[in-house]
């Protein structure tokens, strides 16, 4: 009888794995990179399929493998972003209160993206698409949508962080419902300003502060 030796699944299966993981990775930032270049050049709507993937030297089935439609591919930056915001709230240090793990995920999320290579960081591409959205009302219906699960999303995270039913505790719904309103208020804001100031980073953060440093006092301070 002929014993059978098992292959090194670790060694062989593992980098392989690895390597096309990467390649799919590298891939999709290379769509995203066009997507974006040719969304800010002629604008969304003039943009088509076949334009990104001719700039990618892929085809329409290679693009159809990451993102459903044009849309997704426009809003993908934004969504990477709503991801990486949960994922940090969920891990902010415990003795943060609620509003505390608030401000330090946002900032974390944009500081994060905000990144030193070759060409505009993810933060940058992110802010000159959302520049794009408020401007194209397909996009932003479709961003708003996204808002709002987002939004039900953080509740949970919340809940979950404090120890309270989300069901009968209204205090995650309503913290997250205004979080999400203040952030939107700033954005648009930042947005008005962008012509002068530019796109930067570091700017969006200081003007997230500023609003979030006045929800306390428009929300329980005498205003007289």
């Amino acid at each position: 009888m002929v014993q059978q030796v098992a292959a090194p699944v670790d060694r062989v299966v593992g980098p392989v794995a690895g390597l096309r993981q990467r390649k799919k990775q590298r891939t999709r930032c290379q769509l995203l990179e066009a997507a974006q270049k040719l969304f800010l050049r002629q604008g969304y709507a003039r943009t088509t399929v076949d334009e990104i993937t001719a700039a990618v030297d892929v085809s329409q089935r290679t693009f159809f493998r990451y993102f459903a439609n044009k849309e997704q591919v426009a809003l993908a930056l934004m969504e990477d972003g709503a991801d990486d915001f949960v994922d940090y709230l969920r891990s902010r240090p415990s003795h943060e209160n609620p509003l505390q793990a608030l401000r330090a995920a946002t900032r974390e999320t944009w500081e994060s993206r905000d990144i030193s290579e070759p060409g505009a960081s993810p933060a940058t591409a992110a802010l000159e698409i959302f520049q794009l959205i408020e401007c194209t009302p397909t996009l932003l219906a479709a961003y708003l949508h996204r808002l709002a699960e987002q939004q039900q999303l953080i509740a949970e995270v919340l809940a979950e962080r404090e120890g309270v039913d989300p069901a009968v505790d209204l205090r995650p719904r309503v913290l997250a419902a205004v979080f999400s309103a203040v952030g939107r208020t700033a954005q648009h804001e930042w947005a008005a300003g962008v012509a002068d100031r530019g796109v930067d980073v570091e700017d969006l953060v200081q003007v997230l502060d500023r609003h979030f440093d006045q929800l306390g006092p428009a929300l329980t301070a005498d205003w007289r």
